[in-house]
């Protein structure tokens, strides 16, 4: 069988539910990155605490309280990239008994689907997954330079390089959570791609559904009212 009759197997349907399924989670990305936007996302939002935090950290005696903080956030990244790594050796597993899923599968499909089809749907999941997984790790170590950046700032306050690194550590302290945050995206498609193994329309509900999730969290959350001062 030659790629383009195994590419036959998939419907136009399924094409569409994929193209759709990497639009969106692109488009999303794109909106809640955009700065200039009037109505900025929470991440954007905390982006602003995050400079905030490191003007504060500049007469903040001793620092130790800044350092516990970059700690735990670089604990969370790494706690995420390991769990996408053990996510990734499970699938990478499924892929590897692909007689057998497709056994299982087709019983509860009703369909006859050549384990090909499965293999390429679970290693959708896989490039998701492992996308997190850079992002995750490219986050940890972003926070270790922040953290590095942030040891930099003089203790006197008088000093004029003082502002300039602290600024420094908050860019470098917002890249880690995008990166973070973009991270946590693919997972939540990439959960959202494993709708798929049930069919097109299956994976079109749930790229809908995620995308409403994920746009409440970001520009309509409780959460995004109390970090503007709106929440009465």
């Amino acid at each position: 069988m030659t790629w383009i009759d195994r590419i036959a197997l998939f419907s136009t349907l399924d094409g569409a539910a994929l193209a759709l399924l990497v639009i969106i989670w692109l488009g999303i990305g794109w909106r809640i990155e955009l700065s200039y936007a009037r109505h900025l996302s929470t991440s954007q939002i905390m982006a602003g605490y995050r400079r905030e935090w490191m003007r504060q950290m500049i007469t903040r005696q001793p620092r130790i309280f800044d350092a516990q903080v970059v700690a735990s956030l670089r604990q969370g990244t790494a706690f995420f990239a390991s769990t996408s790594v053990i996510a990734i050796g499970g699938t990478l597993a499924v892929i590897g008994n692909a007689d057998r899923v497709t056994a299982v599968a087709n019983d509860l499909t009703l369909m006859d689907t050549p384990a090909f089809v499965w293999e390429i749907k679970l290693v959708v999941l896989v490039l998701f997954l492992s996308n997190a997984f850079l992002k995750f790790v490219w986050a940890n170590r972003l926070f270790g330079y922040a953290a590095v950046v942030m040891a930099a700032v003089p203790n006197d306050v008088s000093d004029s390089l003082c502002e300039p690194r602290a600024m420094q550590a908050a860019e470098v302290n917002v890249a880690a959570a995008r990166s973070f945050n973009r991270g946590l995206r693919s997972v939540y498609f990439g959960l959202t791609c494993a709708a798929w193994l049930a069919g097109p329309v299956p994976l079109i509900i749930a790229t809908l559904f995620t995308l409403g999730v994920i746009w409440r969290r970001e520009f309509a959350s409780k959460s995004r009212d109390i970090l503007l001062g709106t929440q009465t």
